[in-house]
């Protein structure tokens, strides 16, 4: 079954919520247990635990909030899109990245969604790497 377009808003507007909110079980919860992530500009990663050992290890090098965000959906509710602002800091190095220092960053960002019974199936995120790495070094 599919849900209605605003159904599916509501999700995408939580999934960020929690995320803001530093609430990880929430935000895990919206997830299909087989979920499929797409990193920008790195892997393929399948399944909830694999997304919440990456999370684990962003939270650890970053805090971030994320703003301006504003969600499309497919007329079927199948689909979704969001843009939005990541406001961040860098806390400690990331593997092969520059140095953390405590250097802030403002980064557009944009990412894809697929939605299956009621949860997030396939989340795609994107942003500008050499853009991040210019205002981090």
């Amino acid at each position: 079954m599919n849900m209605s377009r605003a159904a599916t808003e509501a999700l995408i507007f939580e999934y960020y919520r929690t995320f803001n909110a530093g609430d990880m079980e929430g935000f895990l919860s919206l997830l299909t247990e087989d979920v499929v992530h797409d990193i920008n500009q790195g892997e393929r990663e399948v399944g909830r635990e694999a997304f919440a050992q990456f999370m684990a290890k962003m939270n650890r090098c970053y805090r971030e909030q994320l703003s301006e965000i504003s969600i499309m959906s497919s007329a079927d509710g199948q689909r979704a899109a969001a843009e939005f602002v990541v406001l961040g800091e860098y806390l400690a190095s990331d593997d092969g990245l520059p140095p953390a220092k405590g250097q802030r960053y403002r980064l557009p960002a944009g990412a894809f969604f697929e939605v299956k019974r009621g949860r997030i199936a396939r989340i795609s995120n994107y942003y500008n790497l050499n853009d991040w790495i210019a205002q981090v070094s």
